[in-house]
């Protein structure tokens, strides 16, 4: 079955619509749904150059495509056939195009196509049962194939992710801690010149002083 399915921007990983009964029965929902963000930012970076993908996730599959900038992405459990899972999101890519299409780049806020939800629940229902007729047709169109979409790990496929928030984490703290180490290293070389320069300027201080009281007495 049909579990979640969320659409969001490539450039930036804006999320733009999603199903909103998606993930009601399922415990665990708002976990995968983080997973699906992370993934999103992840495109957004350039990660995940293909443009479809097959992504193991516990009990589960994602399943996207990148269009136009735009991801369309799914989740379903792992017995539910690949074949109707793209075909689910090609359906909702070609008519979110179609309505929305104009708009997509000029999007400023998450969720500005959320009215898109009642098309994806009324596809949705129309991919759940595998053994209608319709699905069945659709199973066996020889003119559409998934063989060669890739499947992949999400760990693996977040991992470079993770990995790569460490080194930017990291390249941050060492900026952080050599700004810090120069403004010691300046308070320290001011402290050393004021200790080899005071005794000097206090002796011509002192002697400035005795040439002024003796000018005065004159």
């Amino acid at each position: 079955m049909v579990k979640l399915t969320m659409i969001a921007r490539v450039t930036d990983g804006l999320p733009l619509a999603e199903g909103l009964d998606d993930g009601r029965d399922m415990q665990d929902a708002e976990f995968y749904k983080q997973q699906v963000k992370a993934l999103f930012k992840n495109l957004s970076r350039g990660q995940n150059e293909a443009s479809r993908m097959s992504i193991e996730t516990g009990p589960y599959v994602f399943h996207y495509i990148i269009e136009g900038r735009v991801c369309y992405l799914t989740m379903c459990d792992r017995a539910y056939p690949k074949k109707l899972a793209f075909q689910y999101l090609e359906d909702l890519k070609n008519e979110f195009e179609r309505v929305n299409g104009a708009q997509i780049e000029t999007a400023a806020r998450p969720y500005a196509f959320i009215k898109f939800d009642t098309y994806i629940q009324k596809t949705k229902k129309l991919y759940q049962d595998t053994r209608t007729q319709r699905n069945i047709a659709k199973l066996n169109d020889e003119l559409y194939e998934v063989h060669q979409i890739m499947t992949r790990n999400v760990q693996e496929v977040l991992g470079v992710g993770e990995k790569l928030d460490q080194v930017s984490q990291m390249s941050s703290r060492l900026t952080s801690e050599s700004r810090i180490y120069a403004d010691k290293a300046r308070d320290l070389n001011r402290q050393a010149l004021i200790r080899k320069w005071a005794p000097v300027a206090i002796v011509f201080g002192v002697v400035f002083l005795l040439f002024w009281f003796k000018s005065k007495l004159w």
